[in-house]
């Protein structure tokens, strides 16, 4: 079992990554939200779009990592 030290040094270690998907997930609600309030659309449609946000994360996070990689170059 981790300890509570442990624990603080991880999140500490990954207090950006951990950021950035507070803002993106807080975004994506907040655009979706406001989004089905002006357009007044079904249920199920803001369902979808809330659970697109998990896609669309992913594919937020791996073209930042692929992007972090070609700025930084090989690491040979």
């Amino acid at each position: 079992m981790t300890s509570v030290r442990g624990w603080l040094e991880e999140a500490r270690a990954q207090r950006w990554g951990m950021f950035v998907d507070l803002v993106f997930a807080v975004g994506w609600v907040t655009m979706v939200h406001l989004l089905f309030a002006v357009l007044e659309g079904p249920d199920w449609a803001y369902y979808v779009f809330m659970l697109a946000g998990i896609v669309a994360y992913f594919g937020f996070v791996t073209s930042l990592e692929h992007a972090t990689e070609e700025r930084d170059g090989p690491e040979n």
